[in-house]
C-alpha cells in the first residue's frame, strides 16, 4: 500500500521518519591519549620516587639512633614503591581517558590496558638497556674487566639441597611478588580509565 502526497479535505498524509546518522568508531585504540598517559604516568612516578627519596633520607639524617635497620628502610622503599607506582598507573589511566574525547566505556578501559602494557614494557626495555649498558662499559674497559676476572673465584662453592630450596622459593616469591604487582597495577590502570571516562563524554557501542 502506498500514500501520494496529495493534500485534500479529510486526506492524511503520513509523517516521514525522521532518522539520525550513526558514526561508528572504527579507531578504539587512540595512540595520542595512551601516549599523554604514558608521559604522566612515567612523570608522577619520578615526582613520587624522588619524594620517597628525600623523606627516607632526611628520616635517616635526622634521626638519633646510632644505626639504622636495613630491613626497616627496605621494608618502607618497597611499600613506597608500590604505592608511587599504583597512583601513577591510576593517574596514567585517567588522563588517557579524559583525552579520548568521546569514546564507549569498554573503549577507555581498552586504552587502560594499553597503557598499562606499554608502560610495562618500556619499564622491562629501560631495565633490559640498563644491565646491558652496564655490562657494555664493563666489556670496553680492560681494567674493569681484569679487576672483575681476578674476583670471580675458579670455582663456585658447592650448594647444599637446602640452600638450592631457599634460592628456588625466594626466586619463586619473586616472581608472584612481580606478577600480582603487575595484576593489580593492571588494576589501577583500568581504575583511572573508569574514573577518567564518567565525566566525559560516553557513547554507546553504536557511536551515539
Amino acid at each position: 500500500m502506498s500514500y501520494v502526497d496529495q493534500p485534500g479535505p479529510g486526506r492524511v498524509v503520513p509523517a516521514q521518519p525522521v532518522t539520525t546518522q550513526v558514526i561508528e568508531y572504527h579507531d578504539r585504540v587512540r595512540w595520542g591519549p595512551i601516549v599523554a598517559g604514558l608521559v604522566v604516568a612515567i612523570g608522577t612516578q619520578l615526582v613520587l620516587s624522588s619524594l620517597g627519596a628525600a623523606l627516607g633520607l632526611t628520616a635517616i639524617a635526622t634521626s638519633d639512633a646510632p644505626r639504622s635497620s636495613s630491613d626497616d628502610i627496605g621494608s618502607a622503599i618497597g611499600i613506597w614503591t608500590i604505592l608511587s607506582l599504583f597512583a601513577s598507573l591510576f593517574a596514567g589511566g585517567w588522563v588517557t581517558a579524559r583525552t579520548s574525547g568521546p569514546i564507549t566505556r569498554n573503549g577507555a578501559l581498552l586504552n587502560g590496558a594499553i597503557l598499562w602494557a606499554t608502560t610495562l614494557a618500556l619499564g622491562s626495555y629501560l631495565l633490559a638497556s640498563g644491565v646491558s649498558g652496564a655490562l657494555g662499559v664493563l666489556g670496553t674497559n680492560p681494567d674493569l674487566t681484569d679487576r672483575a676476572g681476578r674476583n670471580i673465584p675458579n670455582q663456585l662453592p658447592g650448594v647444599s639441597a637446602d640452600q638450592a630450596r631457599d634460592i628456588a622459593g625466594n626466586a619463586a616469591r619473586g616472581g608472584w611478588s612481580f606478577a600480582i604487582g603487575a595484576l593489580l597495577g593492571l588494576g589501577a590502570a583500568l581504575g583511572g580509565a573508569f574514573v577518567g571516562s564518567k565525566d566525559n563524554r560516553i557513547v554507546d557501542e553504536r557511536g551515539r
